[in-house]
């Protein structure tokens, strides 16, 4: 008897690669999208092609239990671009996935998608998901907060600067936070529990009430063994520090304008009545050991 398998979309990227090998470790097969030839991995089944692409995503799809799409945008030029990448590239997966006959649909969004006012990046995810809402498909919503883990590359900044004895952060709020590993086993435990379909989860490191920043901060100074000092940098001057970002590092700035806006806005916690039932899932990885991990990962990588 062959295995069930899965098709996962942004499979090369860091939540996608996770994702990946913990699908393979829980016995799936894998059909995975990737615009660039890959290694050869037991058990995944490259497909070549991108989420304009149709044809590609049809045979991503085709023979599959379930679609986990994880591609999208986190930097973009403009509202157009996140757009194109998140609202047009879900509307292009969803679409290959009832030409496919997949009825089973898993979505990973974000907590911005709750304040598509704030942000260009917000405004795409919600769009995301209003078109997956709208679908005849066996939907689920997942809307991460800030993910971390080994081989992230966004929060690196701050574990540069802990390792220099400050952090440089947001305006006073609060935020939640989950291990990649934690997100990767949430997405696919929610692939075979038919009560969770038509849901919207929010799904964090089961710390109540988030992480105020400078806690996070200091906790990211304890993971590479310094002691830090948190700067909180008030509301208009993020918005210069994203321009000045943007003039040194161009289309690699990590602190946009979008960003900026999104940073600002006080309270990036889960709703706890959206958390998933703890009979299904819950999260595994301790914050502190994770950041730790993360670290040392950083480290081997000579990222650190």
């Amino acid at each position: 008897m062959s295995a069930p398998t899965l098709a996962i979309t942004g499979a090369t990227g860091f939540v996608g690669q996770t994702l990946v090998r913990k699908a393979r470790a829980e016995g799936w097969a894998v059909r995975a999208l990737t615009r660039r030839p890959q290694p050869a991995q037991a058990g995944v089944d490259w497909v070549s092609g991108a989420l304009d692409d149709a044809d590609a995503l049809i045979a991503l799809a085709r023979g599959s239990d379930a679609v986990i799409h994880v591609a999208g945008a986190v930097h973009a030029p403009d509202r157009a671009g996140f757009d194109r990448a998140n609202a047009g590239g879900t509307l292009a997966m969803i679409e290959a996935t009832r030409i496919a006959g997949v009825e089973r649909f898993v979505h990973v969004s974000s907590l911005s998608a709750r304040e598509p006012g704030l942000s260009d990046y917000g405004a795409s995810k919600a769009k995301a998901e209003t078109i997956v809402a709208a679908s005849r498909l066996d939907w689920t919503i997942v809307r991460p907060p800030g993910v971390y883990g080994p081989g992230d590359a966004e929060m690196l900044d701050l574990f540069k600067m802990a390792e220099r004895g400050f952090v440089i952060l947001p305006p006073k709020g609060r935020a939640a936070f989950i291990e990649v590993s934690d997100l990767a086993r949430l997405l696919l435990a929610l692939v075979p529990a038919s009560e969770t379909r038509s849901q919207i989860y929010e799904a964090d490191d089961g710390r109540e009430g988030g992480w105020s920043y400078p806690d996070y901060a200091c906790a990211i100074g304890n993971a590479v063994g310094r002691r830090v000092r948190p700067f909180a940098m008030p509301a208009p001057l993020v918005r210069v520090a994203a321009r000045l970002d943007q003039l040194m590092r161009g289309p690699n700035a990590k602190l946009t304008a979008d960003r900026a806006a999104y940073l600002c806005h006080p309270d990036w916690t889960v709703d706890p009545t959206r958390r998933p039932p703890e009979t299904l899932w819950q999260p595994a990885v301790e914050t502190g050991a994770g950041l730790r991990a993360t670290a040392a990962a950083y480290r081997a990588a000579g990222w650190l």
